[in-house]
């Protein structure tokens, strides 16, 4: 019988969301403000990839770093192995999963020093294994 009270409530959705979108979408003034801050939005990360990648390349840091700039969205795969991931969790605060993936919206000119320079600090410290093949 739980299964039958539950059903619905995921199958359907409640209406609100839909609402909110008509609300905002369906008048011309809000449909533009908010083109315009998606905009702001995608831009923002595009340049936070960019000064990460800059960054990283300015510093030396070894290893490419065209990928951080080749993505898009508002998360990036850093190309960090595990240990170099856990390093930059335990010793710089910097929170990613440990297979690298790292959301860009919490970078901005204030911290993106910071974060060029904890990479570059644990790819340094932490070189990847290379394969002798």
């Amino acid at each position: 019988q739980l299964k039958l009270v539950t059903r619905p409530m995921s199958s359907s959705p409640p209406i609100h969301g839909a609402q909110l979108v008509m609300k905002i979408l369906g008048n011309e003034a809000r449909l533009i403000a908010w083109k315009k801050e998606l905009s702001g939005m995608a831009d923002r990360i595009l340049e936070v990839r960019s000064q990460l990648r800059t960054g990283l390349e300015k510093k030396g840091t070894p290893g490419t770093w065209h990928h951080i700039t080749d993505q898009i969205g508002m998360f990036s795969y850093t190309g960090l192995t595990t240990p170099q991931c856990e390093r930059l969790i335990k010793d710089h605060h910097i929170y990613l999963t440990k297979f690298g993936r790292i959301s860009l919206a919490g970078l901005n000119n204030g911290n993106i020093q910071y974060m060029v320079d904890s990479i570059d600090e644990v790819v340094r410290a932490l070189p990847p294994i290379t394969s002798k093949l």
